[in-house]
C-alpha cells in the first residue's frame, strides 16, 4: 500500500449500512483487541466503533488516501471511542521505527495491496510479545466480480492463501469463515443476475435478512464456508 494511494470505487458508503454484519464479525474477533490497536486503512472510520472492546486501551486509524482523512476525523469525533484514538495519513511503512502496538487489523483492507505478503511482514513487527495480527478478507476467487476489480482488488482469499500470506513463524491462533449463507447467494448473482455492483438496497437486504441465517448457520457447518474469511495471528 502506497502513501499516495487513492481509495477506487464506493464500497466504504455501500457497506457503512451493514450494521449488523458488521456486529457479527466484531463479535468474533473482541477476543484478541485488546491495548493499543492499529488500524491499518482505516477508511471513513466505520469499523472502529464496532470493533473497540473493553481491553483497549488507544486507537490508532492509519489511511493511506489523504482525501479519507477528514472523512475519517469527522467520524471518530461524531461518535467517540472512549480511549485515546489518533487518526494519520500513511502506512505501516511510514511508522516511526519505535512505534509498536498490542493489535493490528486489516479489515477488508489487505485484498487491496498487491504485495500483501511483504505487509504482513512489516505489520508482525509492530506486534508487541503477545499482540496479534488480525485479517478480515472477502473469501474465494471463484467470487472474484468486476465489482471487486472496480475498487481495486488484487484477489480474494481461500484460508489456504491466507495462512500463506503469513510471516513465517508467526503462530495462528484461528481462521475460519464466515457468512455462509452470503457466499450461496453471490454465486446466485454470478450465475443468474450477473450484477457488477450492489446497490444500496441489496446489501440492506443481506444485512438484514442473509446475515442473521448466517449466523445460525455458520456454526452448524463448522465455520468452513462463507463469504469472508479470518485469520488471526499471536506473537
Amino acid at each position: 500500500m502506497i502513501e499516495n494511494y487513492t481509495y477506487q470505487g464506493e464500497e466504504l458508503d455501500l457497506f457503512r449500512h451493514a450494521k449488523r454484519w458488521k456486529s457479527y464479525y466484531a463479535a468474533k474477533l473482541a477476543p484478541y483487541i485488546k491495548g493499543d490497536v492499529l488500524e491499518v486503512g482505516a477508511g471513513i472510520g466505520g469499523t472502529a466503533p464496532f470493533l473497540r472492546t473493553p481491553a483497549t486501551t488507544s486507537w490508532t486509524c492509519l489511511e493511506p488516501d489523504a482525501r479519507l482523512l477528514a472523512t475519517l476525523e469527522n467520524a471518530l469525533r461524531a461518535r467517540p471511542l472512549g480511549v485515546p484514538v489518533h487518526a494519520r495519513h500513511g502506512t505501516v511503512s511510514t511508522l516511526a521505527a519505535d512505534e509498536r502496538f498490542d493489535t493490528v487489523l486489516y479489515i477488508d483492507v489487505l485484498e487491496h495491496i498487491e504485495e500483501d505478503h511483504s505487509e504482513l511482514r512489516r505489520a508482525s513487527a509492530r506486534l508487541r510479545p503477545g499482540g496479534c495480527l488480525i485479517v478480515l478478507a472477502p473469501a474465494h476467487n471463484f467470487l472474484f466480480s468486476e465489482f471487486d476489480k472496480a475498487v481495486g482488488h488484487f484477489r480474494r482469499y481461500s484460508r489456504k492463501t491466507l495462512l500463506a500470506a503469513a510471516p513465517p513463524g508467526l503462530p495462528l491462533v484461528r481462521a475460519f469463515y464466515l457468512d455462509s449463507i452470503g457466499m450461496f447467494a453471490s454465486l446466485m448473482n454470478r450465475a443468474v443476475l450477473k450484477a457488477s455492483s450492489p446497490t444500496i438496497g441489496q446489501i440492506q437486504f443481506w444485512d438484514t435478512w442473509i446475515i442473521p441465517t448466517s449466523k445460525l448457520i455458520d456454526p452448524l457447518v463448522g465455520y468452513a464456508a462463507g463469504k469472508t474469511v479470518i485469520a488471526v495471528w499471536k506473537r
